[in-house]
């Protein structure tokens, strides 16, 4: 007996070394072998190992188990105090009863909340309101007098009682409300999606891409990075893996990503930039000696891989977790969770500024989006709702999905639980969306009994007014680094940044007009206004932004003049009210007028002529109002033949990108490419000269003009 009792107290060390590691699973294994080797009537050292192995199954999310553990370590507990009290009552303090009294307290909330969580919300209830006696908040009820007879205040000095008091009876209101939220599901479709699973933990899915086409998962499968098995959870390190969609938009089986982003370390939980440029991802490093905390990471993208991730130093405190990171839609903020303190209780949800070279102060969100509990993996829709789970607020048990809308004129959160069938009594968290659509991926362990995660999908059918745009070059390609800056008249006020392909898709809101505006260092901005209707069907409306370079001619397309004339045809005018536009979206800027013609005729006609009809459509633009010392009109006649842009040798192949259609160039072609070729040379470029117009001049001095002696009033002259 006494070699058995040496060696539960051998297993019992090495689980506390493991436990002050973070080493949760081989923690559990050492106590559970200390339990089983400490004698059945040593209640109070079994119900002790009991309890610690408990809170390890339950950290490893190893539910059933844990419950079992709490049960038989508040029993044992109690029976020990009773034993002790009934052998010899003055050998037992009130200090004692005051710490055994805190420890059953402690231990019962938690197995409320795992009994909640497993969906025995009977149990739960019973558990709940026998800790509320305990610390003295409920009174005495009949009902519950068995699990706990010894409270009368004990507890009284339980540390954040009342505030752990709010926590159980949010779970209260939460097993009450579970069964209406089963009765009255909402309109979401879940399904299982075998080709992203394995048979260990997935979860946190993140949909990336011009056409979220690309799903990054957080996985502990049997290939996953390192060769042994997490401490902590038993399984694999978690990496990060890729999933694509084929030619037929069928998502292939995930794939380890190539290069450095992943290690023998811990790393998931990833986030990336509105460019895409910038991953942000959780990493856990790893020391014999100290607990495990996470921290941010961030992985920059060079053409389609990722780099070696550096630590995104947020704070230099070493003794909280900093993990789950999330970008705000305009990019101005990482918002992530961590357990440092000034939060509401247990893992809280914070936020930085990231948007310049430094970061700035953290700051907690606060009520009511952090509770007691745990607010965790928060994640944005492209409309700024911000999405999380929790397991402080009222739900179905464990992490619950919840919905935070922030009003755009008071900046006050209303959240509120998604429900059932997205929510369940396990935990259900990681949520991610196809873009401004309902629909997308989550992470749920409901229905696993090791507890492991899974990805599913979901879908919810609903009306959504979208805006996608394009920004471009005029006469050009996409520009991937352009920026949108959109305004309505309910106070929406956004930037938004473009994908590779210089797409942006924005949700936007019935009876609204909007200002659309681009810009790209290097080019001339574009705006574009629009009303949203209100409509009871989903519509998606298409805006193109065309910028002009301010640093190389730019084409005026579908500029037409009469033969042998400088006279504009009727056709030309729709392009030059373009350009009209893009003057008067830019007034600050000057341009040369430029027209050209083809090598055939005599060169000094050609340059009179081209001078001509670009004074043509000076006039045009200044009789659309357009300032005349703005405009420089410039012929060049065939002296600037065109050079081939790449967009040009795309549609004609028998050109090459850089080349000039010079006479002796043309001559070599064939008559038809040669008539072709002429075509792209007569043409009507404008550039821009200036960029400072009025800012920085002013006007010459005038005299007054003498005013007359008398005038008599009139309508006309009022108006």
């Amino acid at each position: 007996m006494m070699m058995v009792a040496c060696n539960a107290e051998s297993n019992l060390r090495k689980g506390d070394q493991f436990m002050s590691r973070g080493e949760y699973y081989d923690a559990a294994a050492e106590y559970k072998i200390a339990y089983a080797r400490t004698s059945t009537r040593d209640r109070s050292r079994r119900g002790e190992r009991a309890l610690k192995m408990a809170e390890c199954y339950r950290r490893i999310n190893y539910t059933s188990k844990a419950i079992g553990a709490y049960q038989n370590g508040i029993r044992y507990l109690m029976k020990g105090h009773q034993d002790r009290k009934k052998v010899n009552p003055d050998e037992v303090s009130e200090e004692e009863d005051s710490i055994l009294a805190v420890t059953l307290a402690d231990a019962t909330l938690k197995l409320a909340r795992l009994q909640h969580k497993s969906g025995d919300y009977k149990n739960a209830l019973i558990s709940y309101q026998t800790f509320r006696q305990m610390i003295g908040t409920a009174p005495q009820d009949p009902e519950y007098s068995e699990q706990w007879s010894m409270s009368n205040g004990q507890c009284s000095m339980f540390e954040g009682a009342l505030t752990l008091d709010t926590l159980a009876m949010n779970g209260i209101a939460g097993c009450r409300m579970a069964q209406q939220w089963k009765q009255k599901p909402t309109l979401h479709t879940i399904g299982k999606e075998p080709v992203l699973n394995s048979r260990r933990a997935d979860f946190s899915p993140v949909l990336f891409g011009d056409d979220w086409d690309q799903l990054f998962i957080t996985t502990t499968r049997p290939q996953a990075s390192g060769e042994e098995l997490s401490p902590i959870t038993g399984t694999k390190p978690a990496d990060i893996w890729l999933s694509k969609k084929d030619e037929k938009g069928k998502w292939q089986a995930p794939e380890a990503i190539e290069g450095e982003l992943n290690s023998d370390l811990e790393e998931g939980t990833c986030a990336f930039s509105p460019d895409g440029k910038t991953m942000y991802l959780t990493r856990c490093t790893t020391d014999p000696d100290y607990p495990r905390y996470a921290r941010i990471y961030t992985s920059k993208r060079s053409d389609a891989s990722w780099g070696k991730p550096t630590e995104l130093v947020i704070m230099r405190d070493t003794l909280s977790t900093i993990a789950h990171p999330a970008v705000s839609p305009d990019g101005r903020w990482l918002y992530f969770v961590s357990d440092m303190p000034g939060g509401q209780g247990g893992k809280d949800i914070w936020r930085v500024a990231i948007d310049g070279a430094s970061l700035g102060a953290v700051e907690n969100l606060e009520a009511p989006i952090n509770t007691a509990g745990d607010e965790l993996f928060p994640t944005f829709r492209p409309n700024g709702d911000l999405y999380f789970s929790s397991d402080g607020h009222p739900g179905m048990g464990g992490l619950d999905l919840f919905c935070a809308h922030q009003d755009t004129l008071t900046h006050r959160w209303t959240v509120t639980n998604m429900g059932y069938p997205m929510n369940s009594p396990g935990d259900d968290f990681g949520m991610t969306f196809e873009g401004i659509h309902n629909r997308g991926f989550f992470a749920t362990n409901r229905g696993d009994a090791r507890g492991w995660d899974h990805i599913m999908s979901f879908e919810c059918p609903e009306v959504v007014q979208s805006v996608k745009g394009w920004v471009y070059e005029l006469d050009g390609y996409e520009l991937p680094a352009g920026l949108v800056y959109m305004i309505g008249n309910d106070g929406t006020n956004k930037k938004l940044s473009v994908h590779g392909d210089g797409s942006f898709s924005v949700e936007v809101q019935p009876n609204v007009d909007y200002v659309f505006l681009a810009s790209c260092k290097g080019y001339l901005n574009h705006v574009q206004k629009i009303h949203i209707d209100t409509s009871s069907v989903s519509n998606e409306y298409t805006l193109q932004f065309p910028l002009a370079s301010n640093s190389a001619p730019v084409l005026v397309s579908n500029v037409y003049y009469a033969f042998n004339s400088a006279e504009l045809d009727t056709t030309s005018t729709e392009s030059l009210d373009r350009l009209t536009a893009l003057l008067n979206e830019n007034p600050n800027v000057t341009i040369e007028l430029s027209a050209h013609c083809d090598y055939r005729g005599i060169d000094e006609y050609n340059l009179q002529l081209s001078q001509r009809r670009a004074e043509s459509v000076v006039d045009y633009l200044v009789s659309k109002g357009i300032a005349a010392d703005r405009l420089t009109p410039k012929g060049y006649g065939e002296n600037r033949p065109k050079r081939v842009k790449r967009r040009n040798a795309e549609q004609y192949p028998f050109l090459h990108e850089g080349d000039t259609l010079t006479e002796a160039y043309i001559q070599r072609l064939t008559p038809e490419q040669q008539e072709i070729a002429n075509s792209l040379n007569r043409r009507t470029e404008f550039k821009v000269l200036r960029t400072t117009y009025g800012l920085f001049d002013k006007p010459a001095a005038t005299k007054p003009e003498p005013e007359p002696e008398s005038e008599p009033e009139s309508e006309e002259m009022e108006l």
